[in-house]
């Protein structure tokens, strides 16, 4: 996770930096080294060689103890290896301690980590500040004896709110099972972005160019702009605008688990596990308050009647406030954030207005200033944010493989059946990356556990894409609602209810509906519904029941169903209209279900309950899909126009339809996604478009962060590209594997490959050459700023010495390269024929190696360019260099 640019630190810097740590005592260096034992531990696993070679060189470990420490990493695992390196070096002594930190200050010059540069400023530039924090975070403000019994109780109400998880029905049961929070919470991946600025646009990357937030921007930057963020570190210090945060944004799509995040920070707050700096949190959600036009003090007091009497003593120190309103996706209005709103803010807690003004009012510190503010949000609604009113905006990455696995075990109960399952899913591309969505991962295991269980028999066919995947889920819930299977019209009937019901939820922005919108959409409550609405009884009044689905993207899927169980023309056509004017996203799910359902075999199982579906609505769908402008998105070199031909991508892939893929993307490819973050999801997804194509011409992947998990997903494709580039991808060398198949297959007709800026080392070299040993196509291959080193290139100078070597370009710049390696290079490449352009740049081969890179330029039969600046060499020796001529060969140095 290195970036591009690192700082520059002498001795006299780590000097100047253990100086300012014996200002700590050791009790205070211990404290703030246990505050970031978490960021350490991250820091360090991303490169343990490179951290156990700076503690011996310092001489906090010995030789035996980091071979030890590599041995460990070898046998288990880097962050395992990690936690035991800081556990061992913690228990040793403070100077142990003080060094370990000197000598992460000094990889700062050859890392540029987030999080280690993070800890590094907040302990120079706050440190003294941050013991009082962390202190004031474990004990909390102390209050007076009345204003403490009522954050007690408060407390009290909020574990009781909080403290239980409550699992989705399913078909059955009478109500979702709730289970202790401790238990059931699954930790959630976040990564933040800290400091709001103009950037440029990307999914989940952060911001846009215009000054604003964008949908899709916070993960492209996460190897080098971003670092990752636990929930209890949010309010922490953000080390680009120096400052501890105020506001916070936690992004994140359709079901990765915002709500659930926000539910175990307040429980963890609640029980006093962190921040108690707070001493009041309010917690609130959008649906709920999006008809409201009242005031902060009416808003608290009918949320929270056990604070009315003392609220004007609560209030009274806003600093110790936090305010948390979560699903700003679910807002029916706007913040008032923009220039030239600040006339509509609040000023004081008394003032009537809508909630998103309230909510505006204390984010622009108008009302109750050196409060605290949490939201949350799909990354859709950023779009219409100012840029700087977030001083933190963290993104929700989900479950790693890790947290999917133990969310598996947890359903299912039964470890052999959750084994199986999770092995199932495993095989299954889409499945498998579709669950770091905890809201897919439950979905997923509803619709598989009858699969696994001892009556179910043999599991069926894997679903292949999302929409498959709510088939299914519907279907199961059909067909285990009742005893007998109901007649197909009414069946049918009841999914056309509900469906326009969904719909207009969609085109209306409505998700949370009163009993009045179930009698027009004549929707009949009922049981077998639970599967999909739930019933919301106000908190205020038990009579009054509101209902919702269980999530947004089922209410998507049913908007995109009806549609084709009950196709009417013009509605048809007024949705499609504002699915297109929308520039905010809303309507992407949805039109990835229209576009799926169009398929007859992923609708098949959903035909047997409910009959055939529209013909008219599949021909309608198919026209609008193959009417997708591809050539203008792939003309287009800007982020906005990369994401939304990736969202093309997506709807082509959701409609399985190989002919109308062939169609839309046409012959002689060239798909470029430098620079947008993809997912592993977005890579099985453009794997199934290569799979559809005869020949892709070029296919540039530069800084897409896929690592290995995407390139194993695009690998069965590969072979069919002619130029290639993997560059800055972070790709270690178990992804060398995954290459050297492509360049083994058959019919490999790759020609042109980059790997620039990766983390290849020597190891995998002597893969790569036995795979370029059996490829016939390959002429250009870029290794630049890798670690091939000298034992790297011996391997690869076998290919070169072999007859049937057909490269002509080699480049090696910044490769680590030494004076030994220049003799066997010289011997290798005066026996090559193909060889035409040679790049050892940014080496460091130095004056020794003069006489063998003087036979090199003037022996080497093939050569017509080589490349030697930025190396070792002396002036003179450059001099010399530059003055040799031979025949069609021209020299950079």
């Amino acid at each position: 996770m290195a970036s591009k640019q690192r700082t520059v630190v002498t001795e006299g810097d780590v000097k100047a930096f253990s100086k300012h740590m014996d200002n700590y005592s050791p009790w205070q260096l211990m404290k703030l080294s246990e505050h970031f034992r978490p960021d350490m531990v991250y820091v360090i696993e991303n490169d343990i060689p490179i951290v156990l070679q700076e503690l011996t060189s310092r001489r906090i470990i010995t030789a035996q103890q980091a071979q030890d420490y590599s041995d460990w990493e070898k046998n288990h695992d880097s962050t395992s290896a990690a936690e035991k390196l800081v556990h061992d070096i913690f228990a040793m002594s403070s100077a142990a301690r003080l060094g370990l930190w000197e000598c992460l200050f000094a990889l700062q010059s050859r890392w540029a980590h987030p999080n280690l540069h993070g800890m590094l400023d907040e302990i120079i530039q706050n440190g003294h500040n941050l013991l009082q924090e962390i202190l004031l975070n474990e004990s909390g403000h102390t209050l007076d004896p009345e204003l403490k019994a009522c954050q007690v109780e408060h407390k009290a109400k909020f574990r009781d709110l909080t403290g239980r998880m409550k699992e989705n029905k399913t078909p059955g049961q009478a109500e979702g099972q709730a289970f202790p929070i401790t238990n059931r919470y699954v930790e959630l991946k976040v990564i933040s972005d800290c400091h709001l600025k103009k950037q440029t646009h990307q999914e989940h990357e952060a911001l846009a160019a215009a000054g604003e937030l964008n949908e899709y921007r916070l993960q492209r930057r996460i190897k080098g702009e971003l670092e990752r963020i636990a929930p209890d570190r949010f309010f922490r210090w953000c080390f680009r605008s120096h400052r501890l945060p105020l506001s916070v944004m936690v992004s994140g799509v359709a079901g990765v688990g915002k709500t659930t995040l926000v539910q175990k920070f307040i429980f963890d707050w609640a029980t006093g596990k962190h921040y108690q700096k707070f001493a009041f949190v309010f917690f609130f959600k959008f649906r709920d308050v999006n008809e409201e036009k009242k005031s902060l003090e009416s808003l608290l007091c009918q949320t929270y009647p056990h604070l009315r009497d003392k609220l004007p003593r609560v209030l009274e120190d806003p600093e110790k406030l936090l305010f948390i309103f979560d699903g700003l996706d679910e807002s029916k209005t706007d913040l008032k954030l923009r220039r030239g709103e600040a006339h509509e803010l609040c000023r004081n807690p008394g003032d009537v207005k809508p909630v998103t003004v309230i909510v505006a009012s204390l984010l622009k510190q108008t009302l109750l200033k050196g409060c605290s503010v949490l939201l949350t949000s799909r990354p859709s609604k950023l779009s219409s944010l100012e840029a700087g009113v977030f001083h933190r905006v963290a993104s929700i990455v989900g479950f790693l493989s890790k947290e999917r696995e133990r969310y598996f075990s947890m359903f299912f109960g039964d470890e052999r059946a959750s084994r199986e399952a999770f092995a199932y899913v495993r095989d299954s591309q889409v499945l498998y990356t579709l669950c770091y969505n905890p809201s897919y991962c439950w979905i997923t295991c509803t619709a598989l556990k009858p699969c696994f269980t001892a009556k179910a028999g043999r599991p069926q066919p894997a679903p292949k894409t999302v929409t498959q995947l709510f088939v299914s889920y519907v279907t199961h819930i059909m067909a285990n609602h009742t005893q007998e299977r109901p007649e197909p019209q009414r069946m049918r009937d009841t999914l056309i209810s509900v469906g326009w019901l969904a719909e207009y939820g969609i085109t209306d922005r409505t998700l949370v509906f009163q009993p009045h919108h179930l009698q027009v959409a004549n929707v009949e409550f009922s049981p077998f519904l639970s599967g999909f609405l739930v019933e919301n009884p106000q908190t205020d009044d038990s009579s009054q029941v509101t209902y919702s689905f269980l999530h947004l993207t089922i209410q998507e899927f049913f908007a995109a169903l009806v549609h084709y169980l009950d196709f009417k023309e013009d509605k048809f056509r007024n949705t499609m209209a504002k699915a297109r004017s929308c520039k905010e996203g809303d309507y992407e799910i949805f039109s990835r279900f229209l576009a799926g359902l169009s398929h007859p075999a992923t609708r098949r199982s959903l035909e047997e309950y409910v009959g055939k579906f529209s013909a008219e609505a599949t021909h309608k769908v198919i026209g609008w899909l193959s009417e997708m402008n591809y050539e203008e998105l792939q003309s287009r070199d800007d982020p906005e126009g990369k994401r939304r031909l990736m969202n093309v991508l997506n709807l082509l892939f959701e409609s399985r339809n190989r002919q109308l893929v062939c169609d839309v993307v046409g012959k002689d490819t060239h798909l470029d996604f430098s620079e947008l973050y993809l997912m592993p999801v977005d890579c099985t997804v453009l794997s199934y478009v290569l799979s559809c194509c005869e020949e892709i011409q070029r296919l540039t992947l530069d800084s897409c962060f896929i690592q290995n998990e995407g390139l194993e997903r695009l690998r069965p494709e590969l072979h069919k590209v002619r130029e290639l580039s993997l560059s800055d991808n972070d790709l270690k060398d178990e992804a060398m594997k995954n290459i050297c198949s492509v360049l083994k297959h058959p019919n490999c007709r790759l020609e042109d490959l980059r790997l620039e800026k990766n983390m290849f080392t020597e190891a995998c070299c002597t893969d790569l050459a036995s795979a370029l040993k059996e490829n016939q196509t390959l002429v250009s291959l870029d290794l630049t700023k890798n670690k091939v080193r000298n034992n790297g290139l011996y391997a690869l100078l076998e290919v070169l010495e072999a007859p049937q070597c057909k490269i002509q370009k080699l480049v090696l710049q910044e490769n680590g390269l030494s004076d030994d390696s220049c003799e066997r290079l010289c011997s290798a490449l005066s026996r090559n024929s193909t060889l035409r352009h040679l790049n050892l740049s940014a080496n460091v081969y130095t004056d020794r190696c003069a006489e063998d890179m003087h036979h090199l330029i003037l022996t080497s039969p093939s050569l017509t360019d080589i490349r030697l600046s930025l190396n070792d060499f002396s002036p003179d020796m450059e001099g010399h260099l530059r003055g040799l001529q031979r025949e069609g060969l021209k020299i950079h140095i």
